[in-house]
């Protein structure tokens, strides 16, 4: 099955809106593409638990594939090699197919010696013991819907050089749109070109869910009751809805904004700051 809110489990769970573990994350992308006879995706992952990483890489544990469409199918994954093809004739996809990432245990995994976790479990991980085949772990969703081929790229850069300004953001039909005048304000000759980036990345999520708010929020109000609406039809909002519902976000106002930008986004003004403070100690 896919967890699509955080269920109940008697131990800490790992997911990307967990509140067990002090810092780790586990964020997926997927590609896919039909190869002939083949289905064929192909997993890009940001896990950041340590501990769980060995678990993984020690066979205490593996990575556990769930395709959910006209049939849901469960596939072992090999944490160096995160992809599957999958003969068309083993499984029929739907116009909306979701694809979510298990991390299960393999024996029975003692959490005495996880050091991730929040100080509440400090007197308690000694005796939690999770046992063979349980989940440690569940990812975000990536649904696939129709023939949207990059259902998690929120943001495309484009160069024109016939720009009036330097910057320019569109909402695209499917992405945000980041048009620059110059390379050079892409800062891709630098180390750490993306996180400096981030200040563009928040511009953008903030007009997007802007114009979120005035699209789906009740007239005369600036409030957007996340379970309330319909699924969006428009695939840029529709991105944004599948990030705050897998973020367990509630509502949207003008009010908590910043607070959104910052669950969904993973702490992208954060990332700046430390990309500027090594910059700084480098040059010292």
């Amino acid at each position: 099955m896919i967890y699509k809110k955080d269920a109940n489990f008697p131990y800490p769970i790992l997911s990307s809106n967990t509140f067990a573990y002090e810092e780790s994350d586990f964020m997926i992308k997927v590609s896919f593409e039909e190869d002939g006879d083949l289905y064929k995706f192909k997993i890009q992952n940001n896990l950041t638990s340590e501990f769980i990483k060995n678990l993984l890489y020690s066979e205490g544990a593996q990575y556990l594939l769930v395709i959910q469409s006209k049939d849901t199918k469960f596939f072992s994954l090999e944490p160096n090699n995160l992809q599957v093809e999958i003969p068309k004739n083993r499984m029929s996809l739907s116009s909306r197919t979701s694809i979510q990432m298990h991390i299960v245990a393999n024996e029975d995994i003692s959490f005495a010696q996880n050091n991730e976790l929040n100080s509440f479990y400090d007197e308690l991980k000694a005796s939690i013991t999770v046992p063979k085949f349980a989940m440690l772990g569940f990812s975000n969703i990536v649904t696939f819907e129709g023939g949207m081929k990059n259902p998690l790229d929120l943001f495309e850069k484009r160069l024109d050089p016939q720009l009036s300004s330097a910057i320019k953001f569109e909402l695209g039909s499917e992405c945000i749109i980041i048009h620059f005048r110059d390379e050079e304000m892409q800062f891709q000759s630098m180390a750490k070109a993306n996180a400096f980036l981030n200040p563009y990345l928040y511009t953008g999520l903030r007009m997007a869910l802007e114009r979120f708010i005035s699209t789906y929020a009740e007239e005369d109000d600036d409030v957007v009751e996340i379970s309330q609406i319909t699924q969006p039809k428009d695939l840029l909002d529709y991105k944004l809805y599948n990030l705050m519902v897998s973020k367990s976000v509630e509502e949207l106002s003008v009010d908590n904004i910043d607070e959104i930008i910052g669950r969904i986004s993973h702490q992208i003004i954060e990332k700046y700051v430390k990309a500027v403070k090594e910059l700084i100690a480098h040059e010292d």
